[in-house]
């Protein structure tokens, strides 16, 4: 059996590898330099410089390619590189057409450094994906999705998104960090790209920064590579290696962030003192439907206010959270909580924020695989 046919648990584990041709070892090595012996110029074994390849890195693109139903991964030195990369197929004058609620990161990064060289971006309601085409002209050239959305949890329907890009040309990238391939599956929905913060998920235990692209076409590949490769913005080997391991248990992990995810959002929705509770698993969730077609799960991440939606009580929750940690980012095995307003979306100004629904009393929790029973009582104390 072909090991690019298994299924998805079997591919975490064994897609794209093989043992290490040195030696057999089962876990590649970590190849901890950064030059390779040539016996004559140019005449090498496949790897010349870290920069440009190194083997425990590739065998993680490996990885990340099988695990995403795509052809070619690039594993970077952070998701925000990755992002970088992909802008840096444009040109000045070109636009973009980006989800409206995304990470704080992204939108610094669209909005800070590429508009200054030319770029245009729309921030979009991508909700009702038909609204898309009212932002698209000659000049369009890349749509760019969160789904479900950082912090607010929108879904956006994958397979419209790109139906419309197809008819239009454009090329369309996925952000699928808080899904994982483990949950939704943007090229096999039609995407041309899928971008990863592997810092989250995909390493799972909040020890690695690292970001990754994976596509299918070739030509669209050779860009990247090219791009990433002049530009230098390249993972480290033993990250690579840590990654690498955390994908080896994504299945087993997201499983558990799944089903922690569904007893605590139930908890928060009951809860008296809670407003408004952010999770696409619950039917009243807008797009609760398309959430269920495109994923194989609803996740860990949730997001909540306090009924008044007072920020001293939001500050006041988050502060007193035990078994949860305040702290920025998400994805690991353990539960983290963050206040978006003043951390991950501080960059975003306070009124496109709250366009979006992020308050300054917003909490978003990104649940772990602990005992849920800890985690709840953990919550039910802070909240009081």
């Amino acid at each position: 059996m072909s090991k690019e046919n298994l299924r998805f648990n079997s591919k975490a584990i064994h897609g794209g590898q093989e043992p290490d041709k040195a030696y057999g070892a089962v876990m590649p090595p970590i190849y901890q330099t950064s030059t390779y012996a040539q016996s004559s110029p140019g005449a090498h074994k496949g790897f010349e410089y870290s920069r440009s390849a190194n083997p425990t890195r590739t065998a993680l693109e490996n990885s990340l390619a099988s695990i995403e139903n795509g052809k070619y991964g690039l594993a970077f030195a952070s998701g925000l590189a990755a992002i970088d990369a992909v802008m840096k197929l444009l040109q000045p004058g070109d636009e973009v057409i980006s989800t409206n609620d995304l990470y704080g990161g992204s939108y610094r990064l669209f909005s800070k450094i590429f508009e200054g060289f030319g770029i245009k971006f729309h921030f979009v309601n991508m909700e009702n994906p038909a609204v898309i085409e009212n932002y698209i002209n000659t000049n369009t050239r890349l749509i760019w999705v969160e789904t479900p959305t950082n912090p607010m949890m929108n879904i956006i329907d994958i397979a419209q998104v790109a139906n419309i890009a197809k008819k239009h040309k454009v090329l369309l990238g996925v952000d699928n960090t808080f899904a994982t391939p483990y949950l939704q599956l943007p090229l096999d929905l039609g995407a041309d790209l899928v971008m990863h913060s592997a810092t989250k998920y995909m390493g799972g235990h909040s020890d690695v920064v690292m970001g990754a692209l994976v596509v299918k076409d070739k030509d669209l590949a050779d860009k990247l590579y090219f791009i990433q490769n002049a530009s230098g913005a390249v993972a480290g080997p033993m990250d690579c290696f840590l990654v690498l391991r955390g994908i080896k248990t994504l299945h087993v992990r997201m499983q558990r962030h799944c089903e922690n995810g569904a007893a605590i959002a139930k908890f928060l929705a009951d809860h008296p003192k809670i407003e408004k509770v952010y999770w696409p698993g619950f039917k009243s969730h807008p797009n609760h439907e398309i959430a269920k077609k495109q994923m194989k799960g609803f996740g860990g991440m949730i997001s909540f206010v306090t009924k008044g939606n007072n920020y001293q009580e939001a500050i006041k929750i988050v502060e007193n959270l035990k078994v949860f940690t305040l702290a920025e980012s998400l994805g690991g095995v353990e539960s983290l909580a963050g206040h978006p307003a003043s951390m991950t979306h501080a960059s975003i100004p306070k009124e496109e924020r709250e366009k979006t629904g992020v308050v300054d009393a917003l909490i978003r929790l990104s649940v772990g695989i602990e005992d849920v029973e800890d985690l709840i009582d953990d919550l039910r104390r802070a909240i009081g």
